[in-house]
């Protein structure tokens, strides 16, 4: 079993004044949840925090939301947040493990030493620990970035995976969504899902505290879905975000290096050609 990809608030709480502990708050919302995670941040967020937003660290040209950016984009940003090399980088949200979004990234722009803050927000504030609406004031840290492909996959690769089957794709969207018997939340797409995809939905492994289920009961998760976890893994959903989470609870198990499908579903099932499957898998 590899490291851990999460930290406790206990962990995190006794670190707070370590210099080369940098915290980030991730925090994103669907429009649906009529949540403004920017305003969130700016009235209580864990002490030194900065605000990450995956909506403008991205590639904003591409039509697709929350894109990984370049690499020089990537590090511009961060590189002006204080985020960089000899850091340990600490990713919060206020629900729902979507942290693990930023964690990809980072690592996807070849930074590993980035950590989730395993219950985020809530459960940092439940236990009464300090929170602050303090601006930060960083200073300006050198990133540099390494571009990890085999961390990424493209709408040509995944067809590609399609048709050898070399690699597993799972899909994180509700499984309604996933059977097409539920509307997607952006208009213009298609319901139902890849062919051979496996449906593992996000809040499946996800403990009612908010916190990522243990590796036993992760991996039982997995194996009930039709997943062989000893295989290579690529995991979508509707735009990457929860995709992010399977990939850090598959981290959990021993498998970081779990490639995340970044357009996911809002790009495959927004082109009329792409291969589509309903009903269960």
């Amino acid at each position: 079993m590899s490291k851990d990809p999460l930290v406790s608030t206990a962990w995190l709480y006794e670190r707070l004044s370590a210099p080369d502990i940098q915290i980030v708050d991730a925090s994103w919302y669907m429009p649906s949840e009529a949540r403004d995670p920017q305003r969130e941040y700016e009235r209580a967020h864990i002490p030194g925090a900065v605000f990450f937003d995956i909506d403008e660290i991205a590639d904003t040209d591409s039509g697709l939301p929350h894109m990984l950016p370049s690499p020089a984009k990537f590090a511009s940003r961060v590189q002006a947040m204080g985020l960089g090399d000899g850091s340990t980088i600490v990713v919060y949200d206020g629900g729902g493990l979507r942290a693990a979004r930023t964690w990809w990234a980072f690592r996807a722009m070849g930074h590993e030493n980035v950590v989730v803050l395993d219950g985020g927000l809530s459960k940092w504030i439940a236990e009464g620990r300090p929170v602050e609406d303090l601006p930060p004031s960083p200073q300006e840290r050198h990133f540099t970035p390494r571009y990890s492909a085999d961390l990424v996959r493209d709408k040509a690769q995944v067809l590609r995976a399609i048709e050898s089957g070399r690699e597993q794709l799972v899909d994180a969207r509700p499984a309604a969504r996933f059977t097409a018997e539920a509307p997607e939340p952006r208009e213009g797409l298609r319901g139902g899902h890849m062919p051979g995809a496996r449906n593992v939905p996000s809040s499946t492994v996800i403990a009612p505290d908010g916190t990522l289920l243990p590796a036993d009961k992760l991996k039982a998760v997995f194996e009930a879905a039709g997943v062989e976890l000893d295989k290579p893994i690529v995991t979508t959903c509707g735009s990457g975000v929860t995709a992010s989470i399977l990939a850090l609870a598959l981290a959990r198990l021993g498998r970081p290096r779990v490639a995340v499908y970044d357009g996911s579903w809002t790009e495959w099932g927004g082109l009329p050609d792409t291969p589509v499957v309903t009903g269960p898998a």
